[in-house]
Protein backbone atom coordinates (compact mmCIF):
# COMPACT_ATOMS: atom_id res chain seq x y z
CA UNK A 1 0.00 0.00 0.00
CA UNK A 2 1.88 3.09 -1.19
CA UNK A 3 1.14 6.59 0.03
CA UNK A 4 2.46 9.85 -1.37
CA UNK A 5 4.72 11.56 1.12
CA UNK A 6 4.15 15.19 1.91
CA UNK A 7 6.89 17.30 0.39
CA UNK A 8 7.36 19.66 3.35
CA UNK A 9 10.02 19.11 5.97
CA UNK A 10 8.47 17.05 8.76
CA UNK A 11 10.07 15.71 11.85
CA UNK A 12 10.48 11.96 12.15
CA UNK A 13 8.28 10.21 14.69
CA UNK A 14 10.01 9.85 18.02
CA UNK A 15 11.34 6.43 18.91
CA UNK A 16 8.81 6.22 21.75
CA UNK A 17 5.93 6.38 19.28
CA UNK A 18 7.44 3.60 17.19
CA UNK A 19 7.80 1.47 20.31
CA UNK A 20 4.16 2.22 21.17
CA UNK A 21 3.10 1.13 17.69
CA UNK A 22 4.96 -2.17 17.93
CA UNK A 23 3.50 -2.92 21.38
CA UNK A 24 0.06 -1.98 20.13
CA UNK A 25 0.34 -4.34 17.17
CA UNK A 26 1.24 -7.22 19.49
CA UNK A 27 -1.68 -6.42 21.79
CA UNK A 28 -4.10 -6.21 18.89
CA UNK A 29 -3.23 -9.72 17.79
CA UNK A 30 -4.09 -11.05 21.25
CA UNK A 31 -7.59 -9.55 21.50
CA UNK A 32 -10.75 -11.63 21.90
CA UNK A 33 -12.53 -12.20 19.55
CA UNK A 34 -9.63 -12.19 17.16
CA UNK A 35 -9.25 -9.20 14.90
CA UNK A 36 -8.69 -9.97 11.23
CA UNK A 37 -7.39 -8.15 8.18
CA UNK A 38 -10.49 -9.08 6.19
CA UNK A 39 -13.21 -8.38 8.77
CA UNK A 40 -14.99 -5.90 6.47
CA UNK A 41 -14.20 -7.70 3.19
CA UNK A 42 -17.82 -8.55 2.45
CA UNK A 43 -19.66 -5.92 4.51
CA UNK A 44 -17.64 -2.76 3.71
CA UNK A 45 -14.78 -3.56 1.34
CA UNK A 46 -14.03 0.13 0.71
CA UNK A 47 -13.36 1.07 4.35
CA UNK A 48 -9.55 1.17 4.07
CA UNK A 49 -9.68 3.16 0.84
CA UNK A 50 -12.15 5.70 2.29
CA UNK A 51 -10.02 6.27 5.39
CA UNK A 52 -6.84 6.51 3.29
CA UNK A 53 -8.37 9.09 0.94
CA UNK A 54 -9.73 11.21 3.78
CA UNK A 55 -6.45 11.11 5.70
CA UNK A 56 -4.52 12.07 2.56
CA UNK A 57 -6.69 15.19 2.29
CA UNK A 58 -6.35 15.97 6.00
CA UNK A 59 -2.57 15.52 6.19
CA UNK A 60 -1.85 17.27 2.89
CA UNK A 61 -3.93 20.27 4.00
CA UNK A 62 -2.31 20.32 7.46
CA UNK A 63 0.63 17.98 8.17
CA UNK A 64 0.11 18.34 11.94
CA UNK A 65 -3.13 16.38 11.54
CA UNK A 66 -0.99 13.23 11.39
CA UNK A 67 0.25 13.86 14.91
CA UNK A 68 -3.28 14.65 16.09
CA UNK A 69 -4.51 11.26 14.87
CA UNK A 70 -1.64 9.33 16.43
CA UNK A 71 -2.08 11.13 19.75
CA UNK A 72 -5.85 10.57 19.73
CA UNK A 73 -5.31 6.87 19.05
CA UNK A 74 -2.65 6.65 21.78
CA UNK A 75 -4.99 8.24 24.34
CA UNK A 76 -7.81 5.92 23.28
CA UNK A 77 -5.71 2.76 23.61
CA UNK A 78 -4.19 3.72 26.97
CA UNK A 79 -7.63 3.81 28.64
CA UNK A 80 -9.79 0.65 28.34
CA UNK A 81 -7.95 -0.49 25.20
CA UNK A 82 -8.47 0.62 21.60
CA UNK A 83 -12.25 0.84 21.84
CA UNK A 84 -13.11 4.36 20.70
CA UNK A 85 -14.03 5.40 24.25
CA UNK A 86 -12.03 8.63 23.90
CA UNK A 87 -14.49 9.69 21.17
CA UNK A 88 -17.55 9.52 23.43
CA UNK A 89 -19.15 12.78 24.52
CA UNK A 90 -20.42 13.33 28.04
CA UNK A 91 -24.06 12.48 28.70
CA UNK A 92 -26.27 12.65 31.78
CA UNK A 93 -25.10 9.15 32.75
CA UNK A 94 -21.56 9.14 31.32
CA UNK A 95 -18.56 11.26 32.17
CA UNK A 96 -16.27 10.72 29.20
CA UNK A 97 -12.53 10.89 28.77
CA UNK A 98 -12.40 14.05 26.64
CA UNK A 99 -12.62 16.41 29.62
CA UNK A 100 -10.06 14.65 31.80
CA UNK A 101 -7.33 17.14 32.69
CA UNK A 102 -4.72 15.11 30.79
CA UNK A 103 -6.84 15.37 27.62
CA UNK A 104 -8.14 18.92 27.92
CA UNK A 105 -6.35 21.17 25.44
CA UNK A 106 -4.16 18.29 24.23
CA UNK A 107 -6.56 16.16 22.18
CA UNK A 108 -7.78 17.44 18.86
CA UNK A 109 -8.91 15.82 15.63
CA UNK A 110 -12.31 14.57 16.75
CA UNK A 111 -13.89 16.32 13.77
CA UNK A 112 -11.59 14.40 11.39
CA UNK A 113 -12.89 11.10 12.74
CA UNK A 114 -16.46 12.44 12.50
CA UNK A 115 -15.96 13.34 8.82
CA UNK A 116 -14.48 9.94 8.02
CA UNK A 117 -17.30 8.18 9.91
CA UNK A 118 -19.90 10.16 7.92
CA UNK A 119 -18.26 9.13 4.61
CA UNK A 120 -18.16 5.49 5.65
CA UNK A 121 -21.75 5.58 6.93
CA UNK A 122 -22.94 6.82 3.53
CA UNK A 123 -21.48 3.68 1.91
CA UNK A 124 -21.75 1.11 4.70
CA UNK A 125 -24.33 2.22 7.27
CA UNK A 126 -23.99 0.72 10.73
CA UNK A 127 -21.05 -1.55 9.85
CA UNK A 128 -17.68 0.01 10.70
CA UNK A 129 -16.79 0.90 14.29
CA UNK A 130 -15.33 4.26 15.24
CA UNK A 131 -12.60 2.33 17.08
CA UNK A 132 -11.50 0.75 13.80
CA UNK A 133 -11.74 4.06 11.95
CA UNK A 134 -9.47 5.74 14.51
CA UNK A 135 -6.97 2.88 14.37
CA UNK A 136 -6.83 2.86 10.55
CA UNK A 137 -6.63 6.68 10.44
CA UNK A 138 -3.69 6.72 12.89
CA UNK A 139 -1.79 4.14 10.81
CA UNK A 140 -2.47 6.04 7.57
CA UNK A 141 -1.44 9.33 9.15
CA UNK A 142 1.90 7.85 10.23
CA UNK A 143 2.52 6.53 6.71
CA UNK A 144 1.67 9.88 5.16
CA UNK A 145 4.44 11.63 7.09
CA UNK A 146 7.04 9.03 6.22
CA UNK A 147 6.54 6.55 9.04
CA UNK A 148 6.37 2.78 8.72
CA UNK A 149 3.52 0.68 7.37
CA UNK A 150 1.86 -2.01 9.48
CA UNK A 151 -1.21 -4.14 8.92
CA UNK A 152 -4.28 -3.07 10.87
CA UNK A 153 -6.41 -6.01 11.95
CA UNK A 154 -10.02 -4.85 12.34
CA UNK A 155 -13.22 -5.96 14.01
CA UNK A 156 -13.13 -3.80 17.15
CA UNK A 157 -16.42 -2.98 18.79
CA UNK A 158 -17.12 0.55 19.94
CA UNK A 159 -17.22 1.06 23.66
CA UNK A 160 -20.45 2.21 25.22
CA UNK A 161 -18.56 3.30 28.32
CA UNK A 162 -15.68 5.65 29.03
CA UNK A 163 -13.63 6.28 32.12
CA UNK A 164 -12.78 9.79 33.21
CA UNK A 165 -10.98 8.29 36.22
CA UNK A 166 -8.82 5.91 34.17
CA UNK A 167 -7.93 8.74 31.79
CA UNK A 168 -6.77 10.76 34.80
CA UNK A 169 -4.74 7.91 36.28
CA UNK A 170 -3.54 5.79 33.31
CA UNK A 171 -2.27 8.38 30.86
CA UNK A 172 1.29 9.62 31.33
CA UNK A 173 1.52 13.32 32.08
CA UNK A 174 3.56 15.67 29.93
CA UNK A 175 6.88 16.61 31.48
Amino acid sequence: MAFPLHESKLTVLPLAMLVFISILIRCLHASDPPLTLDYYASTCPSVFEIVKKEMECEVLSEPRNAALMLRLHFHDCFVQGCDGSVLLDDTITLQGEKKASINTNSLKGFEIIDRIKNKIESECPGIVSCADILTIAARDAVILVGGPYWDVPVGRKDSKTASFELAESNLPAAK
